[in-house]
């Protein structure tokens, strides 16, 4: 098969479009002819310095297609099916071997081009918002990088839930075109102070909660956002920076929580995840939900579609197609 491969990490021109060998069928799992594979924020930073699992390496979390092969012991899945898969590794190819745990049906009436941005996105936008981050009707929430998938994928879900959202993004054209989703409030980050702004719009109060994309910097200012007995939830490092040290001193005073998340230990460890994801496919497919593309590039591209997406210009989701 053909993929978009990498022999050492680093900047976007590490890829190399070659031929590798197929992915190896296990007991229980699919092989997946990918029509549509989505970059995942995740995907850019194991491109830049991750682990390499394997040489050539074939990166990429999340990709849809239609099931070429089954494991003798897979019950779930017939081949002919159009699923969405997740994974470690592996989108960036023409085949993917998936575990059916971890693998959802595309709903009939859903194309595959947007069932392939839907688990990573709405999965981790639902449990920041709400299994960690406990947001309620009536509540303010303050999600960073609106423009990104988990943002605009929380700022449908947070509006729906009855909350009033706030966002974040570099640009007011980036947050004019958020309101249509369902965003109250834009903070531009590169002219606005974020924290000054969100206690600006809650009269000096903070939010309640903050879903935290980004890190570095931006997380302490997540924290000094927050509200009596707000909820900081940080989910990446999107900045490309780790925050090494948090002052958390104004906490515990303030009945304050803070929260780590990372889907891959959820989708392991705890069945529910998989039919919130069921269910947000299904509610796309209904039009309840909408999943934003802002392009789509050859497989052969990897290289140019990794480099817009870390040009910061892209709005939703960006695809690659083999």
């Amino acid at each position: 098969m053909k993929a978009a491969v990498y022999y050492e990490t680093g900047s976007p021109d590490v890829f190399r479009y070659e031929d590798v060998a197929d992915p190896t069928v296990g007991d229980h799992d699919l092989l997946v002819a990918v029509e549509a594979v989505s970059i995942e924020g995740g995907d850019t930073l194991n491109r830049l310095g991750g682990e390499l699992n394997a040489s050539p390496h074939v990166v990429g979390y999340q990709c849809a297609g239609t099931v070429v092969k089954v494991g003798p012991a897979v019950t779930k899945f017939a081949v002919g099916d159009r699923v969405v898969t997740v994974g470690i590794d592996g989108s960036h190819a023409e085949l993917r071997a998936a575990h059916e745990s971890f693998a959802w049906k595309v709903p009939d009436g859903l194309a595959t081009a947007e069932a392939a941005c839907v688990p990573v996105a709405f999965g981790t936008a639902d449990d920041c918002l709400f299994e960690f981050g406990h947001l309620a009707a009536g509540e303010t929430v303050l999600i960073h990088a609106g423009a990104s998938g988990v943002g605009i994928a929380g700022i449908q879900l947070a509006k729906r839930a009855g909350a009033r959202v706030f966002a974040t993004a570099s640009s007011d054209a980036r947050l004019e075109r958020l309101r249509e989703l369902g965003l109250d409030e834009g903070i531009n980050y590169a002219t606005s102070d974020f924290v000054a702004e969100a206690r600006r719009l809650t009269d000096g109060r903070g939010v309640d909660v903050v879903v935290d994309s980004v890190g570095a910097t931006t997380l302490q200012g997540s924290i000094a956002a927050l509200g009596y007995r707000g909820r900081c939830v940080s989910v990446g490092d999107a900045g490309r920076a780790a925050a090494l040290q948090l002052d958390i001193s104004g906490m515990r005073p303030n009945n304050q929580t803070f929260s780590g998340y990372f889907m891959g230990a959820e989708l392991l460890l705890n069945p529910r995840t998989f039919e919130m994801i069921a269910g947000h496919l299904a509610s796309i497919e209904k039009g309840e939900l909408k999943v934003v593309i802002d392009r789509s590039y050859p497989l052969a591209e990897a290289a140019s579609a990794h480099a817009y997406i870390e040009s910061r210009q892209a709005f939703g989701r960006v695809l690659l197609t083999p």
